[in-house]
């Protein structure tokens, strides 16, 4: 079994970050959600994102980028923690900032192939995400629906889902 160091994931997350553009883009925003694994572990993701118009193609048609840490405190020491990288189409209903949902597939490197129970078997994992949400305030809550898996690449290929509520807050 493989572990990524962290010295890995932040030299992962560097070319991330950086695709967002620098901190003083008005338009970028940082973001913050908590939830629970389907193995009932406590899940915080930690992040930038900024928002691309597709209005060229459609009016209500944006894409998200987002790049952050997805960590996952276990008991007894069986913390895990991720980089992610979060690609997303949103809709939005009724303009600009009205009810939206989204959908994307990412990637995700993981620091350790365990969480709890489950054998991921590698580093690597893809990240589909479904989310809905509404803007409350200057930013946005939302909740979403991740599923990671790494689809077949290595077996066991023991995915799991988390479930979270979160804000995004323009910077």
């Amino acid at each position: 079994m493989r572990r990524v160091t962290l010295h890995h994931l932040a030299a992962a997350l560097l070319p991330g970050i950086a695709l967002l553009g620098s901190p003083a883009d008005s338009f970028a925003d940082g973001y913050a959600s908590l939830g629970a694994t389907s193995e009932g572990t406590p899940a915080l993701s930690l992040g930038l994102d900024r928002t691309f118009s597709l209005a060229h193609w459609h009016p209500q048609l944006d894409l998200r980028l987002a790049s952050g840490l997805l960590l996952l405190p276990g008991d007894d020491g069986d913390d895990n923690a991720a980089w992610t990288l979060t690609p997303a189409l949103r809709w939005t209903f009724a303009g600009e900032r009205g009810v939206f949902a989204e959908a994307g597939i990412g990637a995700a490197v993981f620091l350790n192939t365990r969480l709890e129970s489950r054998n991921l078997s590698s580093a690597f994992q893809f990240e589909d995400r479904l989310a809905v949400g509404l803007p409350l305030g200057s930013g946005e809550l939302s909740a979403s629906l991740i599923h990671y898996s790494n689809a077949g690449i290595k077996r066991p290929n023991d995915g799991f889902e988390t479930l979270s509520v979160g804000y995004r807050h323009p910077l």
